[in-house]
């Protein structure tokens, strides 16, 4: 058993722990057996609670608790599970079986467990250190560019892939967290100053670890420490000196400061509170973590309380938290090119939103389609609005586009400037400053030829100009995209919908210009995010 499955493993059984067992229901509610009711709740954790909850009170998914599964019953809920929704569920008939469907559709008619918490005791206990920091190399112990490297995703091996941008050549594979979600780095910061950077990467896995990457050590030396903070977790960032990492937790609800060079906690922040619409809500949870690139802050999206928080990290004895009243459910964002608007999705409400990190205001909310879903985001200069910023959706096939740059074009600014109809709902859209082209995927679409293909849409024009069907196997799809440093490449992520540990996925490169195939790196294992040291730590998008 490797290091991401022992976690994953300590994860299920931690947030089972605390409750009574499947047999001690009542004779007129559904019923499972304990094995059953262990099998369907590690399914539920894999692909459900992400978007209805742990306590499975919904958010950008609808609430499945009992009192409004039973009333759905047994036969309706499986093909439910089994079909999708209009509303941007994906089918499932070809991730799980038939009787895995029945199994998880008996379960969500049945009390939700309910987790245990992480003392940050228990973390500092899950914290282990593989190389010194007094051992780290002052140069690269490699030949290699690693400012173009890429960091990638290896979703369902609990892996991150090692990739040379140059030379595309497989580096290493590096053991992670469980379906590690995000990776970020120490970055370029306009008010702090960091060595190397792009030099150090953290991992944040589903089941809560976090890894610390050393990008010039040795192939077999790369991950050197990590540490767990909590049982389900998304996202991760670095502050700006490079000196404390956060993880947002999904479960607990909890944000967590950690050292960054003895990967040890030392500060956990509840998120429970009330929410935008005056309710208290005790599983809200952390969708994103960012840090401020002119502020030495972190940002804190408080998905079910609809806030934004802004945490000032240069007291930790006395931390300095704002908060700003949003929309419902925040989920993912990313910086305008001057790092002073983040824009972020709530997409349950259908809008973007918009927080000026300098005066700490709620700058605007933008009424967009539905369920916004912009990833990593995509900035870029539109002839006729100046600077935009753009969002493809979960729950339909459109591309939305606003003016983001108050200052140069105040008229365009936090309006839609125009929209792209395309083939099917998407997860990611990416540009680069040096290409006429911007980038979306339509991962959501049920149909597989759609889900097989990204859409190019031209910059001058706002148009889509190709549709490029990346791959044609069956049970897979195109996902994330990603340039290389110079802007001359595009990378997409092609892997199997059905769990699999077997390297059967791959990554495509196109030429920027010509949108031409150049070469697939094979040899991956469900391959999902990609990021590229340069572009990411300089805040390219």
């Amino acid at each position: 058993m490797n290091r991401s499955t022992a976690s994953f493993s300590a994860a299920l059984f931690a947030l089972g722990i605390m409750f009574a067992g499947p047999m001690a229901k009542a004779a007129q509610e559904p019923t499972l057996s304990t094995e059953d009711f262990e099998r369907a709740k590690t399914l539920y954790f894999q692909r459900c609670a992400g978007c209805h909850g742990v306590l499975r009170k919904g958010a950008t998914g609808s609430s499945l608790e009992p009192e409004h599964t039973r009333e759905k019953g047994q036969k309706r809920l499986e093909r439910i599970i089994q079909l999708g929704t209009e509303g941007g569920m994906n089918n499932f008939d070809d991730i799980f079986s038939s009787e895995e469907i029945s199994l998880l559709a008996t379960y969500i008619q049945m009390e939700p467990p309910i987790p245990p918490e992480m003392p940050l005791a228990m973390m500092r206990e899950r914290t282990k250190v593989y190389v010194e920091p007094k051992d780290y190399p002052a140069k690269p112990l490699h030949g290699r560019n690693w400012k173009n490297f890429f960091v990638v995703i290896e979703r369902d091996a609990g892996q991150v892939a090692i990739v040379d941008g140059d030379t595309h050549e497989i580096v290493t594979h590096i053991d992670t967290g469980y379906a590690v979600h995000v990776i970020k780095a120490t970055e370029h910061h306009n008010v702090d100053h960091v060595d190397n950077p792009g030099r150090f990467w953290y991992t944040q896995g589903r089941d809560g670890k976090i890894n610390k990457i050393d990008l010039w050590q040795t192939p077999d030396s790369m991950l050197v420490a990590e540490t767990q903070i909590a049982y389900d977790a998304r996202d991760v960032a670095v502050s700006g000196d490079g000196k404390y990492i956060v993880g947002g937790g999904y479960w607990p609800p909890h944000f967590v400061i950690v050292d960054a060079e003895s990967m040890l906690p030392v500060k956990v922040i509840s998120t429970r509170g009330i929410s935008v619409d005056g309710e208290y809500v005790n599983e809200s949870r952390v969708a994103a973590v960012y840090t401020t690139p002119n502020e030495t802050a972190f940002l804190i999206a408080v998905k079910e309380l609809g806030q934004m928080w802004q945490v000032d990290y240069k007291d930790l004895d006395n931390l300095k938290i704002s908060q700003i009243d949003s929309a419902k459910f925040l989920h993912d964002g990313f910086f305008d090119p001057t790092g002073r608007y983040f824009q972020i999705a709530a997409n349950a409400s259908d809008k973007m939103v918009v927080v000026d990190t300098r005066d700490w205001n709620l700058e605007a909310m933008i009424d967009v389609d539905s369920k916004p879903h912009p990833g990593p985001g995509a900035n870029w200069n539109d002839p006729n609005c100046g600077p935009v910023a753009g969002t493809t959706h979960l729950g339909i096939g459109t591309v939305t586009v606003w003016g983001n740059d108050p200052q140069g074009h105040p008229d365009n600014a936090w309006k839609i400037c125009y929209e792209v109809e395309t083939d099917g709902a998407g997860l990611f859209i990416r540009t680069h400053p040096t290409s006429d082209y911007v980038w979306a995927d339509q991962t959501k679409h049920p149909e597989p030829e759609i889900q097989q293909s990204v859409q190019v849409i031209e910059k001058a024009t706002g148009e889509i100009v190709k549709t490029i069907r990346v791959t044609d196997e069956p049970g897979k799809v195109a996902v994330h995209m990603e340039f290389n440093q110079d802007g001359s490449e595009v990378w997409v992520s092609v892997w199997n919908r059905k769990e699999s540990k077997k390297a059967t996925g791959e990554i495509v490169v196109y030429d920027a210009k010509t949108l031409e195939e150049k070469v697939r790196i094979k040899g991956l294992t469900t391959p999902t995010g990609k990021f590229n040291v340069y572009n990411r730590t300089n805040h390219v998008t």
